[in-house]
């Protein structure tokens, strides 16, 4: 397998709709995940940089979430730099399932704002209006 073939993200169809993964043996920057139920929606909150070396864990809390959960929302405030792996983490989310994102620190909104992402995504400023949404 490929360098590229083993970090890049796959969509495949299941029973249940679209799943996706994220594979890599290199390890990445120190990243952590924290789950929660918030008012009826449920919370992946995401702390680090995500890049294609450290999304795996986050691809699956995503990809676990969106097929049992109605409502997800990711946390984004604890993301301090992500690209495009991580842009593709949320779209192929928001396509799996409904999708949320809250609190994206300022560079995260830059990068929505530039890649148009933020016209595809919910976003709303705190994880509260976020799983109201």
């Amino acid at each position: 397998m490929s360098a590229s073939e083993a970090v890049m993200p796959t969509l495949t169809s299941g029973v249940g709709g679209k799943r996706w993964s994220v594979q890599s043996s290199e390890p990445g920057p120190t990243t952590a995940l924290r789950q929660y139920e918030c008012r009826g929606a449920w919370v992946v909150a995401a702390h680090g940089s995500y890049d294609m070396h450290s999304s795996p864990p986050l691809a699956e809390a995503l990809d676990a979430a969106v097929r049992k959960h109605a409502k997800v929302v990711l946390d984004a405030s604890g993301v301090d730099f992500a690209d495009s792996t991580f842009l593709n983490l949320l779209i192929l989310a928001h396509q799996a399932g409904t999708l949320r994102v809250a609190a994206p620190p300022a560079q995260l909104q830059r990068l929505f704002e530039i890649t148009g992402t933020d016209t595809i995504l919910v976003i709303r400023e705190t994880v509260t209006d976020a799983a109201a949404a």
